[in-house]
């Protein structure tokens, strides 16, 4: 129970340093959707362990969808400290795994390609942003550090370090000068179409 207190905390503080919106641990806990989804789903996700809970699990995820506008599938494997700003819209299917320190804007999806049984979401390394909008479907594997730009669809591997901008999301590998990293700083504002 003290792990699960610590993990909680975790979570506001993590809600706290990533948006300069937050003015205290208690605003934050009073008043952040995607805070209260991630401790939503990091119940469910403790019942679905269990099977004979699992009904439960699903019920307790669909009641935090309808009051968060977040979706988190209770069987999706997610680390600590994520933080989904705005929350509203995005969906976090069943086989999705998720890192440490990760960011979510609002109506992102870790969606699904297929509706075969098996890993059918993407896996997430540590520290990604996931811009708003942006769309990762199947069981692709997104590296550590990866930013993935606002309304990016992607559908292949990322390599770590990398920037995926585009419909579908093209890779960039990051600049080397600190003009050109500082130019690319938010890719929740980088979006390319590729017609």
């Amino acid at each position: 129970m003290r792990r699960f207190v610590r993990v909680l905390g975790e979570d506001l503080e993590a809600a706290r340093r990533r948006d300069p919106a937050a003015r205290s641990r208690l605003e934050v806990a009073l008043a952040y959707p995607g805070v209260h989804a991630v401790w939503a789903y990091r119940l469910a996700h403790r019942m679905w362990r269990e099977p004979l809970l699992r009904l439960p699990a699903r019920l307790v995820s669909q009641v935090a969808r309808a009051l968060t506008g977040v979706e988190i599938h209770p069987g999706a494997r997610i680390g600590r400290r994520l933080f989904i700003d705005h929350g509203m819209g995005v969906v976090v299917g069943e086989t999705a795994v998720v890192g440490d320190d990760v960011v979510l804007f609002h109506t992102s999806t870790l969606g699904g390609r297929s509706m075969k049984r098996g890993k059918r979401h993407p896996t997430l390394g540590d520290r990604v942003v996931v811009g708003a909008g942006a769309k990762i479907l199947g069981p692709v594997w997104v590296g550590d550090d990866v930013q993935v730009g606002a309304n990016a669809v992607v559908v292949k591997d990322v390599p770590a370090g990398a920037v995926a901008v585009g419909v579908p999301a093209r890779i960039r590998m990051p600049a080397t000068t600190p003009a050109a990293r500082d130019a690319v700083e938010d890719p929740s504002l980088l979006i390319e179409y590729v017609i």
